[in-house]
């Protein structure tokens, strides 16, 4: 379970505030305008940028001072974070250990991760030899090796077309369903979360909301939310 405990966070003038409570296993959406905070929430839930004050906490347990590292979450952002000069299996590999000293075992484990993202025997090309699809794919996998109880999706779909971006959002459903994991993803779009995330956080006017019923809140927005989708 994650919870952010009177969290505020700030930096020069803008300012955002957090109090709720994600319960384990649960998929939820953070939804809200361009440059309100929904990306900055997950740097702090992550470890990459630090709260003014208020508690990170995962299963009761206080990881605001934690280092990134030491967190239990895997994290993907837009760009998908792939080093050009390695292969998907070494990508996805950095995912198990960043130093590559992998066994036997872990190598199976990332043929594995690859075979269930739909990338079985091409392992061996780097990214500029994949498509965008096939490259979010191999980002996907390397979150899926570490075996994270928490799982943090920044927009990485955003640059696929609606079919593709479809496809993936199907395939981080039915991982997380595997997993038992915990999912927030950023979104711009209510339609990805109409179809992934049954509950949304609205992020808005400083304020992050608790989770809310995804399609109650997009039937009946608030101001915030109605002007930012033009309704």
């Amino acid at each position: 379970m994650l919870t952010l405990d009177a969290i505020e966070i700030r930096q020069d003038e803008f300012h955002l505030s957090a109090d709720f409570t994600v319960e384990t296993g649960a998929r939820v959406a953070l939804i809200g305008p361009s440059g309100a905070g929904k990306s900055t929430l997950l740097n702090v839930i992550a470890g990459f940028f630090p709260p003014v004050s208020g508690r990170v906490l995962w299963d009761g347990q206080d990881i605001t001072a934690l280092p990134p590292a030491q967190r239990k979450c895997g994290i993907l952002f837009q760009d998908n974070n792939l080093l050009p000069h390695f292969t998907a299996k070494r990508n996805v590999g950095l995912g198990i250990r960043p130093d590559l000293r992998l066994s036997a075992d872990d190598h199976r484990t990332v043929a594995r991760a690859l075979d269930r993202v739909g990338l079985s025997g091409l392992g061996d090309r780097k990214p500029a030899q994949l498509s965008g699809g096939q490259q979010v794919r191999v980002a996907l996998a390397r979150v899926l090796v570490q075996r994270k109880p928490l799982v943090l999706l920044d927009e990485p779909f955003a640059a696929l077309g609606p079919a593709l971006k479809a496809e993936m959002l199907d395939l981080v459903h039915d991982l997380m369903d595997e997993t038992g994991a915990t999912l927030l993803m950023v979104s711009h779009d209510p339609t990805d979360a109409r179809r992934i995330a049954p509950q949304t956080i609205l992020v808005a006017e400083g304020r992050a909301t608790r989770p809310q019923n995804t399609e109650t809140l997009l039937a009946t927005p608030p101001e915030a939310l109605r002007l930012y989708l033009g309704t």
